[in-house]
């Protein structure tokens, strides 16, 4: 058999040149598609590298701003600019032959050109070899210059080169309002330069301090930020760092109940704590009070639920003179005594009085010893109004 090999190799040589062309064919088809993918693809991510760059920019954004604010308040800026101003003040009290040591805080001030630490009144009080350290760890001997029991103020003055104070900014309380944001910077438990933030909760607080006497520190700011002991003397802060109170008490065992002297107060009184030594400017009534209630409205037979009940008045002091009548009778209410019969402040100068805190923040805020008072009051289930010229409190206890 003879075998037609020349018109086999064309056949094969065809078919294989057509499976060449194809197969040509078919891999710029291919590769166009992949080229085109492969475009589309790096578009793809290019868009979303871009996407991504955005999203990490507003990220880095939004947490700055997350981590540096609390209520509006710019708690690291004001760290950042004012904790090489709060100092540690430190020293040794004695009681029934033990030593003790004592730990508070305090902020450095200018007062006409010199330089001066404030703390408060009950840090220092018996306290011997005050010390005051600064943020840098520096610690240099300090002795108090003036202080004020009423008001739980001091103020010290400290061997330390000039370079070592950075006095803050003190500014009026009186634009105070409930619920603007407040921060603390003060040493808790002698962890120096500890900072905290809260709001405003409240104005017009009284409080009560042994080294007050009978008397109640008036005017206090309540606020939620927490402190803890060693925190006292420390300023109390607002949204521009400026001090608008300084941290003096909290209630033990509370979260977020603190209590801050108003610097009103410290501006009303450093002039005479620096010069003088103390300050004698508190007005006195001579009146010992209780606020009002439906309980003792009814017991007093008036519908009047406000105001302050006077229960004793004392001998030779300015209510006495003034003409003001307290309690005759003892009741119980609740478990409570109370000593009823007496007059019912319910206004002074035209303002009202709602209770207790409310009369003592009036006569530290807006009164002087000597002013002469005009009180709306309920005797006897009549209203009528009668002058008190006040007096000057006697000297602290602790003076």
């Amino acid at each position: 058999m003879k075998v037609r090999r020349g018109a086999g190799t064309g056949y094969w040589g065809l078919l294989a040149v057509a499976v060449v062309v194809a197969s040509v064919l078919t891999f710029s088809a291919v590769s166009e598609v992949s080229q085109s993918r492969a475009r589309s693809d790096s578009a793809l991510i290019n868009s979303l590298i871009s996407e991504n760059s955005q999203l990490q920019k507003q990220l880095a954004a939004g947490t700055q701003q997350t981590n540096g604010t609390f209520q509006g308040l710019d708690t690291v800026q004001i760290y950042q600019a004012d904790s090489g101003g709060v100092v540690t003040v430190q020293g040794t009290s004695t009681s029934g032959g033990t030593n003790s040591t004592v730990l508070g805080s305090g902020f450095v001030v200018n007062y006409t050109g010199n330089f001066y630490v404030v703390t408060n009144f009950h840090v220092v009080s018996g306290v011997n070899g005050i010390t005051v350290t600064f943020q840098d760890g520096d610690a240099y001997p300090a002795m108090v210059l003036g202080s004020d029991g009423y008001s739980d103020l001091a103020v010290l003055n400290v061997s330390a080169p000039a370079s070592e104070f950075h006095p803050l900014d003190l500014v009026s309380s009186a634009l105070l309002a409930v619920g603007q944001p407040v921060a603390v910077i003060g040493n808790p438990f002698g962890l120096a330069g500890s900072m905290t933030a809260g709001i405003v909760s409240q104005l017009g607080r009284t409080i009560s301090d042994p080294l007050a006497g009978n008397f109640a520190i008036a005017d206090v700011i309540q606020f939620s930020a927490p402190i803890n002991p060693g925190n006292s003397g420390g300023p109390l802060l607002d949204s521009r760092g400026a001090v608008v109170g300084i941290t003096t008490a909290t209630v033990q065992s509370s979260q977020g109940v603190g209590f801050a002297i108003p610097s009103d107060t410290i501006l009303k009184e450093l002039s005479s704590l620096v010069t003088t030594g103390s300050y004698d400017l508190h007005s006195y009534m001579g009146i010992t009070t209780v606020d009002m209630s439906y309980q003792l409205a009814q017991l007093e037979n008036t519908d009047v639920t406000y105001g302050v009940l006077v229960e004793q008045v004392a001998s030779g002091g300015p209510a006495q003179a003034a003409g003001l009548k307290g309690g005759t009778s003892t009741v119980d209410v609740s478990g409570s005594s109370y000593l009823i019969g007496g007059d019912i402040i319910t206004a002074v100068n035209g303002t009202k009085v709602v209770n207790s805190d409310s009369l003592s923040t009036y006569l530290e805020e807006y009164t002087l010893p000597g002013q002469t008072l005009s009180l709306g009051i309920i005797r006897d289930g009549q209203q009528m109004t009668i002058n008190l010229v006040l007096g000057t409190r006697p000297p602290p206890p602790s003076s």
